[in-house]
């Protein structure tokens, strides 16, 4: 890691109702429950959401040409997320992170402009998010 970097691990879980069929979101929540309508959804029981990265990952990804890298990894499968961050950026959610394709902000938003969604992952890899005792590990590497 480069001293541009900043890092944050989040452990979460798999569901059994994980879908992850939305066209330009994906989220991890630190909820345990998930319903039918939160297609957008990849891993539960997160240990961390946006409000509880530290103050320096923040400033980092509220700098105007911040990249992010989300890594995510479960049953040795991985997959990498590029998006972007924003000095509009609000990063105050108690239980939620949410990447978007789009440039929309709101509290739970982690990263805009993000070149996957959770319908874009590969199916063989939802398939490991499905099994509730899939541990989902999350590192999110901020460049600035």
């Amino acid at each position: 890691m480069s001293p541009k970097q900043t890092w944050e691990r989040i452990q979460s879980f798999g569901h059994k109702k994980i879908q992850a069929i939305h066209p330009t979101t994906l989220m991890f929540t630190k909820d345990k429950h998930l319903s039918e309508t939160g297609d957008c959804i990849i891993a539960v029981a997160a240990d961390k959401a946006v409000a509880d990265l530290s103050a320096e990952f923040k400033d980092k990804l509220r700098k105007p040409n911040a990249k992010l890298t989300i890594l995510i990894e479960a049953d040795g499968l991985k997959q990498q997320i590029n998006a972007s961050g924003s000095p509009k950026l609000i990063l105050s959610h108690p239980t939620d992170m949410v990447i978007r394709k789009s440039d929309y902000i709101c509290n739970r938003t982690l990263a805009i402009r993000a070149d996957k969604a959770s319908n874009d992952l590969p199916r063989e890899f939802i398939e490991k998010l499905k099994d509730p005792k899939q541990e989902v590990k999350i590192t999110l590497i901020v460049e600035s």
